[in-house]
């Protein structure tokens, strides 16, 4: 995996480094080297002769291109010496071509650049000229008149320049020599000069030795025998019509087309004027015609090929019945047809790419056609929806570059074809097929599924609870898509800066899942938010965030508390209750509070326990507990109730309180409160604490409030002279006595007005009845639509 990385990194850098110093050489360097050179040996010093650093060959990743996949050279890197790979055979590489060039391109990788260099192959004497037939047979009549020219077939030497072949001799004869004449396209051939009469009748046949010799130091020869047979009188040699003949072919005529016709006619009569025709061919061409002996008649045999070659000299002998022959040349000149495809050969491919960088070389080629003419011109193509683009460099040479930057999220593969058509008729075309991989590069942040998360979490939860997950994904791949979760520090102006985050919640790296540390609790923390960051594993890393909301749920974990009448208290609260009050008369009211929230902070009341069954009731949605019937003289002076406190929790959770209920005539007796067994006192949570002051507090205020308005009252009464009457107080009487509220309760006031009478010589008071106001009833929520009160006077005298 390191390794592959590594080369991806390599690529990146040689791709980047190729698109700025991309340059192709315009000037072409040539060496020489002769054929049959041993391998291995040295041709150039590349470092040299390209103006190069030692070493810079090795450290760019040079190499040599050439065209197809034989490769004629060899880079010595360590030396920068250019070598050769194989022995060169000129003859097979080029044929009779001269000079024999092999272009090659040396192509630096790092960054990209190209040399055009050519190969020269010289020639050295490795053939000997070679005549097509060991024997030749002439036959010459005696009455031949001396200076007669004879044309001989001629010798093939595979050699070019002075290594081919240069002059023919003849051993020492007294009746011939021979001439070394020169064809159109610069062939020697013999032709044998009669020097002297024959004479049948003393000599009947002749040998003679012919030879050949090439100009290559030493020389080399090839020989073959003339056998000359002198025949009887034969007046007149046969004569072609035209000494030259000429045709074009194109390079697709099919096998057994006419060629031409030749014809040679023989003044002579009988044997002597019957004409035969022969061909003389090059072993090396194949011999693609033939030559009908009768009618003349050249036809095609062998299919032609223009790009092997392009004109053939072939030499056409007419022969008697008498043995005397008769000669014409005939050129046949290949007409090229477009039966070549263009060729194309890759130089250099790099795959894969960066995703973000234009202009990037991708592969290095050259394009070529065997044909000639339009049929070899050549023009490359892409599909036009593809980002890249064809660049020629030099002549037949095309970069393929990308036309922009790429998206590999979008695609991370193209499949490139590359069409190469000539200008023919018909055009024929070559299609190349490459694949080019896309590499990534980190340039999409990770995105959240959601820009915002809100988690439900239960109060009282266990620690290491899984909360919920978040979710990001990146479309870039590898490294650069693995993703890592972890929680950002409070930004200036979050709802709670000085939260410990840390403290609370933990998220998991890799999977984004969120636990809980410790327990949390409704009461102390009902909501707070924070921001996660995701970030990849790229170069430079990206990053994004979202903003996660925890939302506590109330559990029902707080049993309601009772405010009123206080269950703590030293001394038990004991409610007056005067026997003359009528069915309904508000006795007190419990008040209750519960910590929790909604559903679990809803409270309802019942009477759990009475003494005296059927006498009180307690209304369930305010704690207000009431007379249900008329006092009779049979009901006890003392009664005790258990009121139980419930919340809506689940499973609820309730509190009860002790009523002690004190049945009186009047107020002329004091009445202490009843004693009840000291309680274990519970140890007062904070809350509880808070509400007992707070209670305090108001009832002090209260209490004050009354007993100044108490005093004012009496000040005012100071002055009556008749004690028997029972004055109301003037105005409304103060309503806010005691006003406890809590969640699921009700808010009440309670005012009372009090008389008193007595007797102010023995300081004994009696109660007078009370003035019993009417109710009203309750509303559909269970709440009172006016405040019940109870006005009581009191007269001082």
């Amino acid at each position: 995996m390191l390794q592959t990385e590594v080369q991806l990194k390599r690529q990146a850098v040689l791709l980047m480094m190729g698109m700025l110093l991309w340059e192709v050489g315009s000037e072409s360097i040539q060496y020489s080297i002769l054929e049959e050179t041993e391998s291995g040996s040295f041709v150039g010093n590349l470092t040299k002769d390209l103006g190069l650093r030692m070493g810079e060959l090795a450290t760019r990743g040079a190499r040599l291109v050439f065209k197809g996949n034989r490769q004629y050279l060899q880079l010595d890197l360590q030396k920068q010496d250019l070598l050769v790979k194989e022995k060169l055979d000129r003859e097979e590489m080029c044929g009779s071509t001269e000079p024999c060039l092999l272009p090659f391109q040396l192509l630096l990788e790092n960054p990209l650049q190209l040399f055009q260099a050519t190969l020269r192959v010289g020639d050295i004497n490795d053939h000997a000229p070679e005549f097509p037939a060991r024997e030749v047979l002439l036959r010459i009549s005696e009455n031949t008149i001396p200076g007669k020219r004879f044309p001989l077939k001629m010798a093939q030497d595979l050699d070019t320049g002075s290594n081919s072949l240069q002059n023919y001799t003849i051993s020492t004869d007294p009746h011939f020599h021979v001439l070394t004449r020169s064809r159109s396209d610069g062939k020697k051939f013999p032709e044998l000069v009669l020097d002297r009469a024959l004479d049948r009748e003393k000599q009947s046949q002749l040998r003679l030795t012919l030879t050949a010799l090439d100009g290559g130091s030493p020389p080399r020869s090839g020989t073959t025998e003339v056998q000359i047979q002198v025949l009887d009188s034969n007046d007149n040699s046969p004569e072609f019509a035209h000494d030259l003949y000429e045709a074009q072919l194109p390079e697709n005529k099919p096998i057994g087309s006419l060629v031409i016709s030749v014809s040679a006619r023989d003044l002579d009569s009988g044997s002597f004027g019957e004409v035969s025709y022969e061909l003389f061919q090059d072993d090396v061409l194949s011999k693609p015609f033939e030559i009908n002996a009768r009618t003349g008649e050249i036809r095609l045999i062998k299919a032609l090929d223009f790009e092997a070659f392009q004109i053939y000299h072939v030499d056409v002998e007419a022969t008697d019945g008498g043995g005397l022959t008769g000669k014409c040349v005939l050129i046949v000149q290949v007409m090229d047809v477009n039966d070549n495809a263009p060729e194309l050969t890759l130089s250099s491919l790099i795959s894969p790419i960066p995703e973000n960088l234009p202009g990037i070389i991708v592969a290095v080629f050259s394009v070529s056609d065997a044909d000639s003419g339009n049929n070899r011109k050549v023009m490359c193509s892409i599909d036009d929806t593809l980002p890249f683009r064809l660049q020629q460099s030099t002549e037949n040479f095309y970069t393929l570059e990308t036309d922009g930057a790429l998206d590999r999220e979008s695609r991370d593969k193209y499949n490139i074809t590359i069409t190469v058509s000539d200008m023919g008729t018909p055009r024929l075309k070559t299609e190349h097929n490459i694949t080019v991989q896309v590499s990534d590069v980190n340039d999409n942040a990770p995105a959240f599924s959601q820009t915002s998360y809100t988690l439900l979490v239960p109060e009282n939860n266990s620690p290491s609870l899984h909360i919920g997950t978040v979710s990001a994904t990146d479309t870039d791949s590898g490294t650069n898509a693995q993703i890592t979760y972890s929680l950002l520090p409070p930004q200036e102006g979050d709802q709670d800066p000085q939260l410990a985050l840390a403290s609370l919640l933990s998220i998991h790296a890799d999977s984004g899942q969120l636990f809980a540390l410790r327990a949390l609790d409704y009461e102390a923390l009902r909501a707070f938010e924070f921001r996660v960051g995701a970030a990849d594993r790229g170069s430079p890393a990206l990053s994004s965030q979202a903003l996660v909301r925890v939302l506590v749920l109330d559990a029902n974990d707080h049993a309601p508390f009772v405010l009123y009448p206080p269950h703590n208290a030293s001394t038990p609260c004991t409610e007056l209750l005067p026997r003359a009050a009528e069915p309904g008369y508000l006795l007190t009211k419990v008040v209750a509070v519960d910590g929790d929230s909604g559903r679990n902070a809803w409270l309802s009341f019942q009477l759990l326990q009475a003494s005296e069954p059927g006498l009180f009731s307690v209304w369930a949605h305010n704690g207000e507990v009431r007379t249900a019937r008329l006092l009779s003289e049979r009901d006890a002076p003392r009664h005790r109730l258990l009121v139980l406190v419930q919340d809506n929790g689940e499973p609820p959770l309730s509190a009860s309180v002790t009523l002690h209920v004190l049945l009186v005539d009047g107020f002329s007796q004091p009445y202490l409160p009843v004693a009840e067994g000291a309680r274990d006192p519970a140890p007062p949570d904070a809350l509880t604490v808070y509400l007992v002051i707070a209670l305090a507090s108001v009832s002090s205020l209260f209490l004050f409030s009354v007993l100044v308005l108490v005093a004012v009252r009496l000040c005012r009464r100071s002055g009556a002279s008749s004690l028997g009457g029972c004055s109301l107080p003037e105005g409304h009487f103060p309503g806010h006595l005691v006003d406890v509220s809590g969640a699921g309760t009700l808010s009440h006031s309670y005012q009372y007005e009090v008389c008193l009478m007595g007797d102010p010589m023995t300081g004994e008071f009696n109660l007078r009845k009370p003035v019993i106001p009417s109710f009203t009833p309750l509303t559909t929520e269970g709440e009172m639509k006016d405040s019940p009160t109870i006005r009581n006077s009191f007269l001082v005298s």
